[in-house]
């Protein structure tokens, strides 16, 4: 039989509230005046849960004012919905209310995903991986999703010292930083080739990947600059 358990009430004050609030929007917080459908909210639970985690507040509009929500009980069959079925793997979160003037605001607490990439299901079918970058959250790179995948892999990578490298070597040490489009001029390969080149290399631990809002970029990794 089907037993119904109520979300827990949650431990933070109202002034804790307000001051959560006000710190905005952010890597780890995300505000909705209401959840309308689940495919709307897929986007920003899997967003956190390829990434670091992160707390969505319900009831909160864009301008930081608190507005609540008339009910949790829709808002919970959404959120549900968004993180068990069009999510893949399944995202796990908690799921708290707190009174806010005749109405309620949801906490809903984002669990970082032991398995990545997740995916989320858009309305025509697709799937599709979303990250977190500041405040927003978007579309990851073909090179970050195939790292997602990499991390998950038991099976260490390993890579040959070539003259693909050595191009690429010579040009970080003088520029600091390249991208897939960049790595792929320079050597003269395919734009793919470029990427798998790359990921391997971030794997192995020789670069570092970092996410931009308009586009990635590789670098050598903190260890192995400070060995140079």
């Amino acid at each position: 039989m089907y037993s119904y358990e109520p979300p827990k009430a949650s431990d933070l004050s109202i002034r804790d509230l307000k001051q959560l609030v006000q710190t905005g929007e952010g890597k780890y917080l995300e505000f909705k005046r209401i959840i309308s459908t689940p495919e709307k909210i897929a986007r920003e639970i899997s967003a956190f849960a390829n990434t670091n985690g992160g707390t969505l507040l319900i009831g909160v509009d864009d301008d930081l004012s608190i507005v609540g929500v008339e009910s949790y009980h829709e808002q919970e069959f959404l959120l549900e919905q968004a993180a068990k079925d069009l999510c893949s793997p399944h995202i796990e979160y908690s799921f708290e209310i707190l009174p806010f003037k005749k109405r309620e605001v949801i906490i809903a607490k984002i669990k970082e995903s032991q398995k990545k990439p997740v995916y989320m299901r858009s309305e025509n079918g697709k799937r599709k991986v979303f990250i977190r970058i500041d405040d927003k959250s978007v579309r990851a790179s073909r090179e970050t999703e195939r790292l997602m995948k990499k991390s998950q892999s038991p099976v260490g990578v390993t890579f040959e010292y070539g003259p693909f490298e050595q191009k690429l070597f010579r040009f970080l040490n003088e520029y600091g930083k390249i991208t897939v489009r960049e790595f792929a001029n320079l050597v003269d390969i395919s734009r793919n080739q470029a990427s798998h080149k790359l990921v391997d290399l971030v794997s192995a631990g020789v670069l570092s990947l970092f996410n931009g809002k308009r586009y990635d970029y590789f670098t050598f990794s903190k260890q192995d600059k400070e060995e140079k």
